[in-house]
């Protein structure tokens, strides 16, 4: 299987390149609008909050970032400074080539039900879903970096996902570079789903052994942006203009 570092690399490798047109960086969410081929498209990703030292720029680029290249905007996705990897990551999803044809209109939380019925489910982060979730699986159980309530810590990993017949992980862990030793935790013949607006959808992340990917597009920009800008949560941002899509791995059945 590809490591993470290297499927940023051939993700980033096959873009096309694009003028970005607004870079928005909001408390809990990042979008990227880029003129792509003359269709204007959003990409959105996390965003990662790091603790403010003051004097020190979260982005140094802040002010400058719309006049960089598309692709020198995805670059950042590799970054060291979290704030500018949510804003590469943003990017990337904003050049992805689309596939319509291959999405197909299923949110995570049913896709993980339907699959994880009678099944030992893991739940890498915690998702507004969770609480129905657990109605409808065999046993989940949920790993979080902060767990909340009927939580476990996700250092705790070694001792579930090897047994676990699926796995759904937050696409957070591409943002912070956990992903690869997450995947080498799972069980060879587990189901593995890589999770949430930050998800790339591209195919060549099949390469590293994930079986789907659920992620979004954004239909609404405008009304995306403006929610972002004044603090949305996610659930705030998909009632603006999200739209929630599923794709698997060539062969695989829904």
């Amino acid at each position: 299987m590809i490591d993470q570092e290297n499927i940023l690399s051939k993700i980033i490798g096959v873009l096309p390149d694009g003028v970005p047109r607004q870079v928005c960086i909001g408390l809990h969410w990042t979008a990227v609008v880029m003129d792509v081929w003359g269709e204007v498209r959003c990409g959105l990703a996390s965003t990662i909050n790091e603790h403010h030292r003051h004097g020190m720029p979260t982005v140094p680029q802040a002010g400058a970032l719309e006049n960089m290249t598309g692709m020198a905007l995805a670059a950042l996705a590799q970054a060291e400074q979290p704030t500018l990897v949510s804003i590469g990551m943003a990017a990337v999803n904003a050049l992805l080539p689309q596939r319509p044809a291959s999405w197909v209109d299923l949110n995570a939380e049913d896709v993980i039900a339907a699959h994880g019925a009678d099944q030992s489910v893991v739940l890498i982060g915690h998702f507004p879903f969770v609480e129905r979730l657990k109605t409808r699986v065999g046993k989940l159980t949920v790993l979080e970096l902060n767990p909340q309530p009927g939580d476990l810590p996700v250092s705790m990993a070694a001792d579930f996902l090897p047994t676990a017949k699926v796995v759904a992980i937050t696409g957070m862990t591409l943002l912070n570079h956990t992903l690869d030793g997450l995947l080498k935790l799972c069980a060879p013949d587990a189901l593995v789903i890589l999770l949430g607006p930050s998800v790339p959808l591209n195919p060549i992340l099949f390469d590293m052994g994930i079986d789907i990917l659920c992620g979004s597009i954004v239909t609404s920009i405008d009304p995306v942006l403006a929610a972002i800008r004044q603090g949305a949560t996610f659930r705030q941002v998909h009632r603006a203009g999200v739209r929630l899509v599923t794709i698997t791995k060539p062969g695989f059945a829904l």
